[in-house]
């Protein structure tokens, strides 16, 4: 277990458990956050743009600038003293943007790839939901074949939460760390 504050990026597609899990992990730790990136999406009263399969560089532009306030936030609790774990939707080549946004150490990336069927029983299962502009295997295709291979990888399909949570600090220090 990491005992120094932090910086811990999880992500993944929709429905792949980024918000139950990170909740979990920030609860592991005596001085943290939960920042849901999508917050920042959410505060755009006129003119918001939904990323989408065909989408432009305006789609791309207020996407990276949600990135960049979610880092920058995280950069600030962190320089604070606080273990911060951040939970957003980066996925495809803007990983590399959001990675190189944060610039303290250490920081971990985490990225949960449940295969397809177990997202799509998970989003038919929930009460939020988050397709309709894109499918569940549109989007496990732009995680799997667009996305940098950085950080922890781990396949959540048959664990639990609190498993994955188990499974995360497990690995962490050896396998998400980024340099």
């Amino acid at each position: 277990m990491i005992e120094n504050p932090s910086i811990i990026l999880i992500t993944g597609i929709m429905a792949s458990g980024k918000s139950t899990v990170a909740q979990l992990l920030s609860e592991q730790f005596d001085k943290s956050v939960h920042l849901r990136g999508d917050i920042f999406r959410r505060m755009i009263v006129n003119n918001r743009k939904e990323v989408r399969p065909d989408s432009e560089s305006d789609e791309f532009d207020q996407l990276r600038l949600r990135y960049q306030l979610a880092a920058q936030s995280a950069e600030m609790y962190y320089k604070a003293g606080y273990t911060v774990v951040v939970q957003d939707v980066v996925i495809g080549p803007l990983l590399t943007d959001f990675i190189s946004f944060i610039k303290s150490r250490p920081f971990y990336l985490v990225v949960l790839c449940p295969n397809s069927t177990v997202v799509a029983t998970r989003e038919a299962m929930r009460a939020k939901k988050g397709y309709g502009i894109w499918s569940v295997d549109e989007l496990d295709r732009v995680l799997r074949n667009e996305t940098p291979r950085s950080g922890l990888w781990l396949d959540s399909s048959d664990l639990s939460p609190t498993e994955t949570v188990k499974e995360i600090i497990m690995r962490l220090q050896n396998e998400a760390l980024i340099t």
